[in-house]
């Protein structure tokens, strides 16, 4: 057992007051690993108010000096990746040989990537008569989910750091590993005290931060219906608000695009971390006169993704992160065969039996888009595929199902893909199987959130620009 019952606060680690509890289970066995304490909102308080005291000095400090800072966090992240990779796998479910370069060592990356931007970048300009100033937007309150916990505290800490912020952390109750890891990365890292707090809580502990006055701005990533009532929460202080939500993304396959191609990438995005991703490919828009092709195809190509113990070389699919979450994707997946969708691979019956929260992957075809499992976020190993008539009938049915965090394009030619990755509403919009960029802005439109991560963007997301009128 590993129990996390502290917090990290004003630079040291402290026993939590509170008797209230959560517990942590090995995704694969359901076995109790660990217990997680909520911080009160006394405990919330002091974790505020050190940010607030450690402000003023960290914000006046100059980039590069900032940027050494987390340079040597990601050095002290990287010392503990082996076990770190091991501790997200078990919480979570991602295949350990995945955990290691998904979970830790791109998540360290990204630190450092974000010290050198934010070293190069500009943080005043002369626009006419005046000196436009960027300001560190003040003490930032950053929730954070269990997918990729350490990847997503990674995302709002390095760039608000970056931008002189200071930080109270509430990670996700479910999987506690990564935060504690930071929080160990920050006191070898030297960082000066109060400006990174870690206050470990579920819901209750959340929203103690988010309703804080000491709290001026949040940035939450999670469910569309939490980061509602946070935007509620905090527009009553007219806090600003960073959030990255969910998502029901599309891949739109054009007449002529390479089919094989298409479903190996389909398939791929949206079983990745057992379909626990945000911008995973759940939806595949495919012409109605090629549906027979890409049905066969999907049939195929499903029983190589092998479902089974994280730890095994073998597996390509673990199990998700929790009973809960487990029995919530059952319940649409028997809700789609009842309805009587082309159950394509997969399906309840395929579940394998145990104690793990393993639901095997599952493809649904000839979906209509006006169906639930084509317009709500599963966040499970489920595929809907969908058929369209015309270009203009797949661009309403990408963009029809309100969410837009991601999406992807294939075509015969990339000008064609751009041509039509113009026309979808997504944050994101890959052209035929284009690779991941860490510098490029990631956040979505619509019921997918407000703001951005990564890169520049992701460091502006946490400045205010100050205009300082100077005499001519």
């Amino acid at each position: 057992m590993q129990d996390y019952l502290f917090h990290f606060i004003d630079g040291a680690w402290q026993n939590a007051a509170g008797s209230a509890r959560s517990i942590v289970d090995d995704a694969a066995t359901a076995a109790a690993i660990g217990l997680v304490a909520h911080a009160e909102a006394a405990e919330v308080d002091r974790a505020v108010m050190a940010a607030r005291a450690a402000f003023p000095a960290w914000s006046a400090s100059t980039p590069a000096h900032r940027a050494g800072f987390l340079r040597a966090i990601a050095d002290a992240l990287e010392a503990r990746g082996e076990a770190l990779a091991q501790a997200i796998s078990r919480e979570v479910g991602m295949p350990l040989k995945l955990s290691r370069r998904i979970q830790v060592d791109a998540p360290v990356a990204a630190w450092r990537q974000t010290a050198g931007i934010g070293e190069g970048m500009r943080f005043e300009e002369e626009v006419g008569h005046s000196l436009v100033t960027q300001e560190a937007a003040g003490v930032v309150a950053a929730i954070t989910p269990w997918n990729y916990p350490l990847h997503q505290i990674t995302a709002k800490l390095a760039a608000a750091l970056m931008a002189g912020c200071t930080v109270v952390l509430k990670p996700s109750e479910l999987a506690p590993a990564a935060a504690q890891a930071l929080g160990e990365a920050v006191a070898q890292a030297q960082l000066p005290p109060g400006v990174v707090n870690i206050v470990f809580g579920a819901a209750d502990s959340g929203q103690a931060l988010v309703e804080h006055r000491g709290v001026d701005m949040v940035s939450f990533t999670g469910s569309t219906e939490v980061g509602r009532r946070i935007a509620a929460l905090a527009g009553a202080q007219l806090k600003r608000v960073a959030l990255e939500l969910g998502g029901k993304s599309a891949s739109v396959a054009m007449p002529g695009a390479d089919a094989e191609r298409v479903v190996r990438h389909a398939l791929a995005s949206c079983l990745l971390n057992s379909g626990q991703t945000c911008s995973a490919i759940t939806r595949l828009l495919v012409p109605q006169a090629d549906y027979g092709r890409y049905r066969a195809l999907l049939a195929a190509a499903a029983p190589a993704f092998v479902t089974g113990d994280p730890a095994l070389p073998s597996t390509r699919v673990g199990p998700l992160v929790s009973a809960r979450q487990r029995e919530r994707v059952l319940a649409i997946i028997r809700a789609a065969e009842d309805e009587g969708l082309d159950l394509v691979a997969g399906g309840s019956q395929a579940t394998p039996p145990g104690a793990g929260h393993f639901v095997a992957p599952t493809v649904f075809g000839q979906v209509a888009a006006t169906a639930a499992l084509a317009r709500e976020e599963v966040f499970g190993p489920v595929l809907a595929v969908l058929t369209y008539a015309d270009e203009d009938d797949a661009v309403q049915q990408a963009n029809g199902a309100g969410y837009g965090l991601a999406a992807a394009v294939w075509a015969e030619s990339p000008e064609e893909g751009l041509r039509l990755a113009r026309r979808l509403r997504a944050g994101q919009v890959d052209v035929n199987g284009a690779p991941f960029n860490p510098a490029a802005p990631f956040g979505g439109f619509g019921l997918s959130g407000i703001g951005r991560e990564g890169g520049r963007y992701g460091i502006d997301e946490y400045l205010e620009p100050r205009a300082i009128q100077l005499p001519r």
